[in-house]
């Protein structure tokens, strides 16, 4: 009888020890660091795009990804303390002197849209149908018509004083000029409330478009081309930071998959892309 029980025993051990085999390798293939954190821009979460991206990367990759939608400019002060992983972000002179400084790794390019200037239907600075942006911001200008800045630091707050001091015009001060220091589909809606123009970039005004009352007045120009890149946080600055999951976010991003949704992303539902992919593309600027 006990020569039958240490028999029982004994295989019931192997077959724990087989099993915890078949399990260590199973544990092991999943991410040592789940929680990932990506500081991006409110354009990349107001247009939906991170709403479809998100949940696919996590299904596929086991990370669990906490957003922070910001702009880019904040985005980037949260990778130069070490408070995110990864960033996608769209303000190129910043992530250029982000590099420089050592705070990021492997600066890739994703995606592109435009900036856009909309304003009321009416058009009280009249600059709808004239040569460029920086004449339409003169005009603003010039008719002292109100025009909503972000305000936030972000990419699109980066582009708009870009183009006024391209135009040698110092808004701030000025009555008609107001920051808002909100996102850009907030911005949008202040915006349409105040009867406004703003820049904004195509991806978000078109998820929001409906709603708004704001057309587009001026287009097109290269100096309202808008370019995404994923940039990885330092972990030689910042040791604690998710490096393994920062590459595979990168690495997602710039897949066939992902960069196929990128360029159909809002057809069916604004009749238009939100976004163009650029993976594996020269840069722009």
């Amino acid at each position: 009888m006990k020569r039958e029980l240490r028999k029982v025993l004994g295989l019931a051990l192997v077959a724990a020890v087989f099993l915890i085999g078949i399990a260590l390798p199973a544990c092991a293939a999943g991410p040592a660091q789940k929680n990932l954190i990506l500081a991006t821009t409110t354009s990349t979460q107001d247009s939906g795009l991170l709403d479809v991206l998100i949940p696919m990367f996590e299904k596929k990759t086991g990370y669990f990804v906490k957003t922070i939608a910001v702009g880019s400019g904040q985005a980037m002060a949260m990778g130069q303390k070490g408070e995110a992983d990864v960033l996608l972000v769209h303000s190129p002179d910043a992530e250029k002197k982000f590099m420089a400084e050592g705070y990021g790794v492997n600066r890739l390019i994703v995606m592109h849209n435009d900036y856009i200037i909309i304003g009321p239907p009416a058009d009280p600075a009249a600059i709808k149908g004239g040569s460029s942006t920086l004449e339409a911001f003169k005009k603003i200008a010039a008719a002292g018509s109100l025009f909503m800045s972000r305000g936030d630091n972000s990419g699109t707050h980066a582009k708009e004083q870009g183009i006024w001091k391209a135009a040698g015009i110092k808004p701030e001060g000025q009555k008609w000029y107001q920051q808002t220091g909100l996102g850009m589909g907030q911005t949008l809606n202040v915006a349409a409330e105040k009867k406004g123009y703003t820049l904004a970039d195509r991806g978000t005004w078109l998820s929001l478009q409906k709603n708004l009352g704001l057309p587009i007045l001026k287009e097109g120009d290269s100096i309202l081309l808008n370019v995404y890149h994923v940039i990885g946080v330092n972990p030689a600055k910042w040791p604690k930071v998710n490096a393994d999951g920062a590459k595979a976010f990168s690495d997602f991003m710039l897949s066939g998959e992902t960069q196929g949704i990128v360029k159909t992303f809002g057809v069916e539902k604004y009749g238009g892309a939100l976004f163009f992919p650029d993976a594996g593309k020269p840069e722009y600027e």
